[in-house]
């Protein structure tokens, strides 16, 4: 990804102020030259790969944007418009840069968030530095997208909590320094408890690394009498579902937001390609059957943006919660991106599906994001929910 001599026409939209252009621009020059050359090609080691990643976002200091002050630069409450445009940005270079830039914000977002000013003051300044690799363990082999299914449980010992069960899907898993776990309160199936757990723990294990089609540190985590101090625990002790749903309402539309990156690299990749590449006696770019697949996608990429930072400002603006405008942004971009990116290995062609090309990467890379932090399916009932609820 080559850096732009002028900013993209989409910075000049009135969601965004001149210090987030600045951050769009250059952050993009810095990765060009600090990031790019890591990622040129996929690695063979995944986990050395992304901690360095980490580390160089960290060491730049662009990891204080994913952290409300005093431990970043973003205001108090998080600035989520420039989240999601760091998480575009880097999209557009790295489906790795980007989770790494993106799960320091979600990983330590239920301590930015709901922690004490002890747990705020013992993890953040770590989790801006790239020191510590931070991780949100809500998933279950049982409980995905019903998280109210959760198995895990916490009970209640002295001044303790004993935590046991299993959590799976789990990004960063084996390279943590230290993990958000939730769990289901012993004796109430209804209240839930989210705590802090230390990778060192020796009540918690890594017992498998999972393998997916694109590179990313996954895992799961078993937990067998792992005790952690009530002074790990974040919010209220029985309020754990609320720092979920909380963290995720912040956080759901930046991966929105990554998605578009991924869907602007594939655009502008399928548009260089049929400019130059020529079939019948003329351009792919002639016809006009690639025309309108050009249209298509251009058109599915600024209704993306558009739902993307209308929700990202409208929490930047004051609002509590973004449930619906969270939703609806993660869910269009996320099946947006999706047929973009099939759009651009169809204009390729053979080389659309060879390994080493640009658009074959993101062809793989994207099909998680309509997966985690809420499945499509998901979003469509939350959207619903919202509308029936605003309706009573």
């Amino acid at each position: 990804m080559t850096p732009r001599s002028t900013a993209p026409a989409h910075l000049a939209w009135p969601f965004f102020t001149d210090a987030h252009r600045k951050f769009a621009i250059d952050l993009e020059a810095w990765a060009a030259d600090h990031l790019a050359p890591l990622v040129a090609s996929e690695p063979h080691d995944v986990d050395a790969t992304f901690r360095e990643i980490v580390h160089r976002l960290g060491a730049a200091g662009w990891l204080r944007y994913v952290v409300p002050q005093p431990h970043g630069l973003a205001p108090m409450r998080l600035d989520v418009r420039t989240v999601c445009l760091g998480r575009e940005t880097l999209g557009q270079l790295s489906g790795m840069a980007d989770f790494a830039f993106g799960m320091q914000g979600l990983g330590s977002g239920p301590i930015s968030q709901f922690g004490s000013d002890e747990l705020k003051q013992r993890y953040l300044p770590r989790v801006v530095a790239g020191d510590a690799i931070a991780a949100f363990a809500l998933s279950e082999p049982m409980a995905g997208s019903d998280v109210s299914a959760m198995e895990t449980t916490a009970r209640r010992d002295g001044s303790d909590y004993v935590l046991d069960g299993r959590k799976t899907w789990i990004s960063n898993a084996g390279i943590a320094a230290f993990y958000v776990v939730f769990a289901r309160l012993e004796g109430d199936e209804k209240k839930f408890v989210a705590v802090v757990v230390d990778a060192d723990n020796p009540g918690l294990t890594v017992s498998e690394r999972i393998v997916m089609n694109a590179p990313h540190p996954l895992g799961t985590l078993d937990m067998e009498a792992c005790r952690v101090p009530a002074g790990a625990v974040l919010g209220e002790p029985d309020k754990g579902m609320r720092v979920a749903l909380g963290t995720l309402d912040i956080f759901r539309s930046t991966v929105g937001a990554a998605s578009l990156g991924f869907a602007r690299r594939a655009l502008s990749e399928a548009t260089s390609h049929v400019m130059t590449r020529r079939a019948f006696g003329q351009r792919l770019a002639d016809f006009q059957l690639t025309q309108a697949k050009l249209a298509e996608m251009a058109l599915a990429v600024d209704a993306s943006a558009l739902l993307v930072y209308r929700a990202a400002w409208t929490r930047d603006a004051g609002a509590e919660r973004v449930t619906r405008e969270a939703a609806m942004a993660k869910l269009y971009a996320t099946e947006a991106a999706q047929r973009i990116v099939d759009h651009a290995v169809q204009l390729f062609g053979g080389l659309g599906v060879t390994r080493g090309q640009v658009v074959e990467r993101l062809y793989r890379q994207i099909r998680p994001l309509r997966i985690y932090e809420g499945t499509t399916e998901i979003q469509k009932l939350i959207i619903a929910r919202e509308l029936t609820r605003a309706s009573e």
